[in-house]
């Protein structure tokens, strides 16, 4: 997600194999295709300097709106982030860097004040104005104007021009993540304010666009079908090498399979795993594999029974192989995801070996369907009962997972309807108060340790979950300006949902990508296509 970023963005404990239902989960996971991709060879590529006139992107599901306050997933984050900016950026490490703020100064812990550059300017050619960035922030914050993109902002307590080319934001409480969040991976996305109000905020629509300030503007759009960007010759960060990106938006993975092997396709997002070796095979055609910091898990509305019932929750988490899944299905493209945050978020800190031990010390339900019998025996439904499970489109893993975890679920006597639906849809599901059990898929964009667990633990989380030491935990954690004071509270804060199964994680995931060889992507990262990634591409070819 992105919800906003479900969709969205890892160590691993390992499920023991207890039962005769373990086998036959894995006969059901080995018939997916097991053993890892070939790995691609290497391939050395050379900027040429040179221009490109077009290249084709393939998004492997539909839009129908392209601001992010409507519609939040990680497939809108891809193309928003290089129309639109915020007021900082993150680059390829994850660090904050300028964006239309050219610099900034935090005179307490709760103030930002941010020094506007004076050579942006929106695709129109009107000057970007503080009272710009001050509309926006204050629409992203709105609940109704951008349902998709308030929850960052809740912290946000004021935004105010204070100064000829300044703003100046401030926070209800300290917040170490809040900076990430005025970025494009967050909650930013600056826009015109003649603009939004032209249109009575109806942003991003196939007549209104997606004015921004970025190094590309839309100049069309039609929901369902494609997006074209033409390259914005006065962006203030310089001249794009790729004069036109063509966006088509192709849900069936064969379709886009067979797209590539015609040399239609340029970048390919989310290349299925079951299809890699097929996309490795096409004639000058690379496919790059990246951390994506992605988080996929089980969420238990509780505002659904029996999933009020931790009982419930409990059961179905112990009956869940994550080994296995990441083993079989993701072909060792994942880990086992022990918590909700990623060792990536932490690894900055306390180094990648200790982020694993760390996470991996939070309370784990371990796959056993003795246990989890038993578990379901004590419930307030000890004869089982039916449930659906949906999965979006753009993730066909998710769907064969669905699959085997409905294999498993059944032999504990909860049966699974598995359903596969668009990416708006699936998105609609989660915490509707009708889907007891939904899929959690989060892109942490910022790539900050609290920014899923906040969304999937703390207040108005889509668990139906209340608890006044999760708010605490919260609060207190965002206040830390001690790095390893702040992971200690937020681990604390994991293990709150581990012992009363909140949630239940499944994998961190990576992405493949598929690039022709005549396109290259400087510095590509996990956080590239959450900035303005259009600029970072160039004309290359295979040095000899």
């Amino acid at each position: 997600m992105s919800m906003r970023s479900p969709l969205r963005s890892r160590a691993g404990v390992r499920g023991a194999i207890a039962t005769a239902g373990a086998a036959l989960l894995a006969l059901s996971l080995a018939a997916c295709g097991g053993g890892a991709p070939a790995a691609t060879e290497p391939v050395n590529l050379v900027d040429t300097g040179a221009e490109l006139d077009e290249i084709t992107v393939a998004l492997p599901g539909s839009l129908a709106n392209l601001y992010t306050g409507v519609e939040g997933g990680i497939l809108n984050y891809y193309v928003a982030s290089t129309v639109q900016e915020g007021l900082v950026g993150i680059d390829e490490t994850g660090a904050v860097v300028p964006s239309l703020a050219e610099s900034w100064e935090t005179p307490d812990e709760n103030t930002y004040v941010f020094q506007l550059r004076d050579d942006a300017t929106f695709h129109d050619g009107a000057p970007v104005t503080p009272e710009d960035v001050v509309f926006s922030l204050q629409q992203a914050q709105d609940e109704v104007a951008s349902p998709s993109l308030s929850w960052y902002l809740y912290n946000m307590s004021s935004v105010e021009v204070t100064g000829a080319n300044e703003v100046t934001v401030t926070t209800a409480e300290p917040d170490q993540a809040f900076l990430k969040n005025l970025s494009t991976a967050g909650s930013a996305f600056i826009t015109p304010q003649a603009h939004w109000e032209a249109v009575g905020g109806a942003v991003g629509t196939s007549e209104s666009l997606l004015p921004g300030s970025g190094p590309y503007e839309v100049t069309e759009f039609q929901p369902d079908s494609h997006v074209t960007l033409v390259r914005n010759d006065n962006w203030w960060g310089g001249t794009p090498a790729v004069k036109q990106i063509n966006i088509e938006f192709i849900p069936d993975e064969n379709t886009r399979l067979l797209a590539a092997q015609k040399g239609d396709i340029d970048i390919a997002f989310n290349v299925p795993i079951g299809q890699a070796d097929q996309w490795r095979e096409i004639d000058g055609v690379r496919v790059e594999n990246v951390n994506d910091l992605s988080y996929v898990g089980l969420l238990f509305d509780q505002n659904v029974a029996p999933f009020d019932d931790a009982k419930v929750r409990e059961a179905i988490a112990l009956a869940v192989d994550r080994q296995t899944i990441v083993d079989r299905l993701l072909r060792g493209n994942g880990e086992v995801a022990t918590t909700i945050m990623t060792p990536e978020s932490i690894e900055s800190v306390v180094g990648a070996d200790e982020a694993r031990k760390m996470l991996a010390g939070v309370t784990q339900h371990e796959f056993n369907l003795d246990d989890a019998r038993a578990a379901l025996e004590e419930s307030s439904v000890p004869e089982g009962f039916e449930l659906e499970l949906t999965f979006p489109n753009t993730g066909p893993q998710l769907g064969t997972a669905a699959q085997a975890i409905g294999e498993s679920l059944g032999e504990i006597g909860i049966e699974v309807a598995v359903k596969e639906v668009p990416i708006e849809t699936w998105l609609a599901t989660i915490g509707d108060g009708e889907h007891g059990l939904s899929y959690m898929w989060y892109f942490s964009t910022t790539g900050d340790p609290a920014e899923v667990p906040a969304y999937l633990i703390g207040p108005d989380n889509p668990n139906g979950f209340v608890s006044d030491e999760a708010a605490a935990l919260l609060s207190e954690s965002n206040a830390a300006a001690d790095p390893e004071e702040r992971i200690d509270l937020i681990l604390q804060l994991e293990e709150l949902s581990a012992t009363e199964v909140v949630n239940a994680p499944l994998w961190w995931g990576q992405a493949l990508t598929s690039f022709t060889n005549r396109v290259g992507l400087a510095d590509y990262s996990a956080y590239s296509f959450v900035g303005p990634w259009g600029a970072k591409l160039f004309a290359a070819e295979v040095a000899e």
